[in-house]
């Protein structure tokens, strides 16, 4: 054989051994991730149910110091949390030693100190669980149960990113009127022979007050993110205009998704794939008002998307909402790690895996029958979507790595 085929015979073989190590080693890498999703799907499964209890028997720390160490800037709470019943029970049980008017905003809420120092928000009960909330998807009162709902929902996806959350039951008498400020206070009365209050937020009146049966008031108590991680308050990309008759820009135009990867923080980092993993979370959940988001202060884009505020969702379990998914369907990308998890729950294990994650909850059931049967239903419009994406751009380009090394040093 001539040197001159030789040379070229060496130079085909070269790069068709190039091309198969790549081929293989990005095989054998994509084998690995989805093995390791697999391996934190088996482990979130084991440690879902949750039993509240009522000491830490392995640690001098309180409830509220750990909560607090768990936080870092890309998890709310960590994948082992074997304190996580006992932050819960001390979330539900511990004394109320002072009662305010809630932050500011727009529904209903106390806040409220608990022994220790610990700041909760508390929600109170305005419908009872087979209640349908009709009209807009952001229509209605916070509904107290679907911020239970949704934080183990946000366990199960494994994002981690939404604050602790747990039901409560509440004597308005005798532990929230006796250390309640005159601002709060003046906003109790009594309907019936029941106990109620109105607050003080944009929508609270007098004439709307959340009531107690008698004194006793269920409600939920979501643990207050520690003072050193201060929160940046952020519009939502796809927010909603609500006003009748004018779009939003993302509602016309197909194309929107293009414009927002131009604008920061969305042009780099882990920002637009969290906007992705949200749209899918409040589908699930029948969130559609998410007009603002927050993250942590000075985080350049690297923050998590905290999941704040989830009381607008479970109100109608017939209603799909399809523009929640905007994001995921006008921007074809999603994490491979959620992708693998959401296939992991398909076939009736994300209704079983919520069922079990609430069991032992104070307030439980947590949801109804129709709302624990929608959420599967909306996992598979979920499922389709991204389907769509990956038979019209390919898999390589929708579904996306990015897999951020998490510390809590």
């Amino acid at each position: 054989m001539k040197l001159k085929q030789r040379v070229v015979l060496l130079a085909i073989l070269l790069v068709i051994f190039i091309f198969t190590k790549v081929f293989l080693i990005d095989n054998l890498d994509t084998s690995a991730a989805n093995r390791e999703d697999q391996r934190a799907f088996h482990r979130m499964m084991a440690g879902l149910r949750v039993e509240l209890v009522p000491k830490l028997d392995h640690t001098l720390q309180s409830p509220w110091e750990i909560a607090a160490q768990w936080v870092v800037p890309r998890e709310v709470y960590p994948e082992e949390t074997p304190e996580l019943g006992a932050i819960l029970h001390a979330m539900a049980t511990k004394k109320i030693i002072k009662a305010d008017v809630g932050y500011k905003g727009t529904q209903l809420k106390a806040l409220l100190i608990l022994e220790g120092g610990q700041k909760v928000v508390f929600k109170p009960k305005r419908y009872n669980r087979d209640y349908v909330v009709e009209g807009e998807p952001y229509a209605g009162y916070d509904r107290h149960n679907a911020e239970v709902a949704a934080f183990h929902l946000d366990r199960i996806l494994g994002f981690r990113r939404a604050p602790l959350v747990v039901g409560r039951f509440v004597n308005l008498r005798t532990e929230i009127k006796p250390v309640a400020t005159e601002q709060l206070l003046s906003t109790f009365l009594t309907v019936g022979n029941n106990t109620c209050f109105y607050g003080k937020c944009y929508y609270c009146r007098e004439t709307e007050p959340a009531c107690a049966d008698g004194d006793t008031m269920e409600g939920s108590v979501t643990l207050w993110l520690p003072d050193v991680w201060p929160l940046q308050k952020h519009r939502h990309p796809w927010g909603r205009t609500y006003r009748e008759g004018k779009l939003a820009r993302w509602e016309y135009d197909e194309s929107y998704c293009d414009a927002v990867k131009k604008t920061s923080p969305y042009d780099s980092g882990p920002r637009l794939l969290d906007i992705i993993d949200t749209a899918v979370f409040d589908y699930l959940i029948g969130n559609a008002d998410r007009h603002h988001y927050e993250s942590f202060q000075d985080d350049e884009g690297a923050s998590m998307l905290i999941l704040l505020d989830n009381a607008k969702s479970f109100g109608n379990p017939s209603l799909d909402e399809r523009s929640i998914l905007a994001p995921l369907y006008q921007c074809c990308i999603i994490r491979v790690s959620t992708w693998n998890r959401l296939n992991s729950l398909k076939n009736g294990v994300l209704k079983s895996a919520l069922k079990s994650a609430m069991a032992h909850d104070p307030i439980s059931p947590v949801l109804s029958e129709p709302h624990l049967d929608a959420v599967d239903q909306r996992l598979l419009s979920v499922l389709a979507t991204v389907k769509q994406c990956t038979d019209q751009f390919g898999m390589d380009t929708v579904l996306v790595e990015d897999r951020m090394p998490l510390s809590h040093l």
